[in-house]
């Protein structure tokens, strides 16, 4: 005969009553246990009355558990919401772990008010045994089906940092570092990033003994040992996402030398060959950027002479000739050089960071017929430098406050800074000898931008309108060039760890 709310209303009197003597009253417990295959309302009740004595029955504690998960799957989303929110109360003992799989599980929901009842939940059993929380989730992220793997990362990398040191304590951070170090065997993209955000993040690894481990593990998932297909975009891809994880990680104490080694050896000399990852990425500036943003943080390198040879390679690549000149003194050509300021100051600013480890490089490194060349080219680049920085102070001069928050001058601004930076690295490889020492007001900056040179440009003649200064070229400028989203998936080619085709891992209730 099926349960009544007076049956349930009855026996939860007579538990309530047995005070010290709960456990004699085996019977009347079962009959609220058999509340859960009753109507709406009995299941509602048989919710908040099985955890309340759930403790003094430990012979019926998994059919009270069983009771509990029936009610978090039942169709009605109110009776979920019910059974969820008193499972914390079953977290005891050993079966923390269990409950906290089982919450892990019911990430998966679509239903924001059932999700957001998990994730308190959640939250809630850290604050009973903290590890014993994170061996539920771990275990459904190494084991459990897709959906629930990234909902509980995701629940990771976002809720950890928000828990008090008392619960967060050094041992339970290490077995968070141990855990995530087995997940990054097999991750995908926007895995890997989250992850690497939930580590770097954990106080025991603020040491530089911990930022190195997190170099480490960035290194093991960038391949640098071997070499770059610049024609695989996922191969890009990996390349560009570990780089970033790994750039906020440098310092002087943790250094950057075997990335900036590997751009050096397999990314620029594929510089024009590289396949971007998204359509509107300017991927070779993407990678200059990623490279001069290393390279203070480079230690000894055991190939210098090569790594510095192939950046001023690159230089002269990007850094034009002046146009010739026939007899009446016009271009023989009907196009002008393009100056490339962008790319010219990331591979400046690396050069001279490199360069400061052999500064004569230029002088007993480069042939002379090739140094030639290259100040011929530095000298037209700096004329033309030289004129823009006037024609963007002129046009800035004098705006302030919302004047200078306009798209076009927000533009010149960013300008202003690359051109003031490439002026001041260039001054110092004027020198004889030249010299390394002046230290640039700051890294490259997140802006592309194409001037093409003029004869009127390089001269001193009366400067253009200021709105003819700078039109960026369509698709080169982005506020946030550096910010990019990746979708989950978007490395292939499984190469047995990392980043790679994770197998299916569907198999249900396992609770």
């Amino acid at each position: 005969m099926a349960v009544t709310i007076e049956d349930l209303y009855r026996n939860y009197g007579i538990l309530a009553d047995a005070k010290d003597n709960l456990s004699q009253h085996k019977d009347a417990y079962q009959v609220i246990l058999d509340g859960v295959k009753g109507g709406p309302k009995e299941k509602r009740l048989a919710a908040q009355f099985i955890p309340k004595f759930f403790s003094s029955f430990p012979e019926l504690a998994d059919a009270a558990i069983n009771a509990q998960l029936d009610l978090c799957e039942d169709e009605d989303v109110s009776i979920r919401r019910q059974a969820i929110k008193e499972l914390p109360r079953f977290a005891t003992g050993e079966n923390i772990l269990r409950v906290a799989d089982i919450l892990t599980q019911l990430l998966q929901t679509d239903d924001t008010a059932e999700f957001n009842q998990v994730n308190a939940a959640l939250i809630s059993i850290f604050k009973i045994d903290a590890k014993g929380t994170l061996g539920g989730l771990f275990s459904q992220i190494l084991q459990g089906e897709d959906i629930v793997r990234e909902r509980a990362i995701k629940f990771l990398s976002g809720k950890l940092k928000t828990l008090p040191e008392d619960v967060m304590t050094k041992e339970v951070e290490e077995y968070v570092f141990a855990e995530t170090k087995k997940v990054l065997e097999d991750v995908t993209g926007e895995e890997f990033v989250l992850l690497m955000r939930l580590v770097s993040g954990l106080r025991v690894l603020q040491t530089v003994h911990g930022r190195q481990q997190l170099v480490e593990l960035v290194v093991e998932q960038a391949f640098l040992e071997q070499a770059l297909n610049p024609a695989d975009p996922d191969t890009v891809d990996r390349l560009l996402q570990c780089t970033r994880q790994a750039l906020p990680l440098f310092s002087k104490n943790v250094h950057s030398t075997r990335f900036v080694t590997y751009f050096c050896d397999h990314v620029l000399p594929n510089l024009s060959m590289l396949t971007s990852p998204m359509a509107e990425l300017d991927i070779q500036l993407e990678v200059l950027k990623l490279l001069a943003e290393m390279s203070p943080f480079c230690g000894d390198m055991d190939k210098l002479e090569a790594n510095l040879n192939m950046l001023f390679t690159k230089l002269l690549e990007f850094m034009p000739l002046p146009p010739e000149e026939v007899e009446n003194g016009e271009n023989s050509t009907s196009e002008e050089p393009k100056l490339q300021f962008s790319y010219v100051e990331c591979l400046l600013f690396s050069f001279h960071q490199l360069g400061k480890k052999l500064p004569d490089f230029l002088l007993d490194k480069v042939d002379a017929e090739r140094l030639k060349d290259f100040k011929i080219r530095l000298q037209y680049f700096a004329r033309g430098l030289q004129v823009y920085i006037r024609q963007l102070r002129v046009a800035l001069q004098g705006k302030t406050g919302d004047a200078l928050k306009t798209e076009e001058n927000k533009i010149k601004v960013v300008a202003l800074k690359i051109t003031n930076n490439i002026n001041v690295l260039i001054k110092d490889l004027f020198h004889n000898p030249p010299s390394y020492k002046t230290e640039c007001p700051c890294c490259p900056v997140k802006s592309s931008f194409t001037v093409r040179s003029t004869k009127k440009q390089i001269s001193p003649l009366p400067r253009r309108d200021a709105r003819q200064i700078y039109n960026p070229p369509s698709g080169k400028y982005s506020a946030s060039i550096g910010n990019f989203t990746y979708e989950r998936g978007g490395f292939r080619g499984g190469r047995g760890r990392g980043f790679g085709a994770r197998g299916n891992r569907s198999r249900g209730r396992i609770y």
